[in-house]
C-alpha cells in the first residue's frame, strides 16, 4: 500500500466526457508495480464511467519504460513487473472506449510500446526520443514486444526499430508508426481532448467490436507470448515458476 503521504503517480481528471489520465512521478515516469497499479486504477474508473480517455505524461516525458532496477534486480519481481506492463499494453489494445495518447517527450521500451497501445497518438513537437532501445542496451528483445510492435510499426521500419533499436525523433516517429502525427507542444493537450471527444461520438458497441474483430490475432499473439517472456525471463534468472 502507497504510503498515504506520497504524492500520486498518476492523476485522474474529467474534461466534459473525456477521461484524462497523466503519468507525473517527477522524474522520467518510470513503469513501477506503483505506477502500473495507478494506471489500472485509472481504466477502472474510465470503464466504469464509460469514458473515452486521454493517456499523457508529464512535460518532456511521456514515459522511460520499466524501472529498469526492478527489472533486472532479481528475484521474481522483474519477471513480474515484465508481465505486468504488457499487460497494461494488452488492455489498452482491447480497451471498449477510445484511447487517445497525448506523447509529452521522451518515449522508449515500454513507454513506447504504450504508444503503440492507443487508438490515435499525437507527439509533442521538440528534441524528444522514441523507440524501442532494448538491444542497445543488452537485452533481448521480448516476444511480446515484438508483437504490439508488428501490429502497428510500419513494415518498412520494422527491422530498424525491432533489431537495430534505431531511434526516432517525433517527427520520424510518425513514419515508423509511433505517431499519427505531431503538433507543437502547447496545442497537444488541446488536440488530443478534440481527438477524444470526436471519437466518443461514434457508436461504443461498434467501436469496441470492431477494435476486437480487427486487433484479434494481435491481442492472441501477444495474450500467449506474455506468457512465453514471463517463463524465459525467469530462466534467464536462474529462477523456478513460482508454486
Amino acid at each position: 500500500m502507497a504510503d498515504p503521504g506520497e504524492q500520486p503517480v498518476v492523476s485522474y481528471g474529467r474534461q466534459g466526457a473525456v477521461a484524462v489520465v497523466t503519468m507525473d512521478d517527477g522524474k522520467v515516469n518510470a513503469l513501477t508495480f506503483r505506477m502500473l497499479a495507478a494506471l489500472n486504477d485509472a481504466l477502472d474508473r474510465a470503464l466504469e464511467e464509460e469514458a473515452p480517455l486521454v493517456l499523457t505524461g508529464r512535460e518532456g516525458r511521456f514515459s522511460a519504460g520499466f524501472d529498469l532496477q526492478t527489472l533486472t534486480g532479481g528475484g521474481q519481481d522483474g519477471p513480474k513487473l515484465l508481465t505486468a506492463g504488457f499487460e497494461l499494453s494488452e488492455r489498452l489494445l482491447s480497451f471498449p472506449f477510445p484511447v487517445v495518447i497525448a506523447c509529452t517527450g521522451h518515449a522508449l521500451a515500454m513507454g513506447a510500446f504504450l504508444l503503440l497501445s492507443g487508438d490515435h497518438r499525437i507527439g509533442a513537437e521538440g528534441a524528444f526520443k522514441i523507440g524501442a532501445n532494448e538491444v542497445a542496451i543488452g537485452l533481448t528483445m521480448p516476444q511480446t514486444a515484438i508483437e504490439i510492435c508488428r501490429q502497428r510499426v510500419s513494415p518498412t521500419h520494422f527491422s530498424r526499430v525491432i533489431v537495430n533499436a534505431e531511434i526516432f525523433a517525433p517527427s520520424e516517429a510518425v513514419g515508423a508508426g509511433f505517431l499519427d502525427r505531431v503538433v507543437p507542444p502547447t496545442d497537444l493537450a488541446e488536440s488530443a481532448l478534440e481527438v477524444a471527444e470526436a471519437l466518443g461520438k461514434l457508436d461504443m458497441r461498434a467501436h469496441a467490436a470492431t477494435k476486437l474483430r480487427t486487433r484479434g490475432p494481435a491481442l492472441s499473439a501477444i495474450h500467449a507470448a506474455i506468457a512465453v517472456d514471463e517463463a524465459a525471463f525467469r530462466q534467464m534468472l536462474g529462477e523456478r515458476p513460482p508454486a
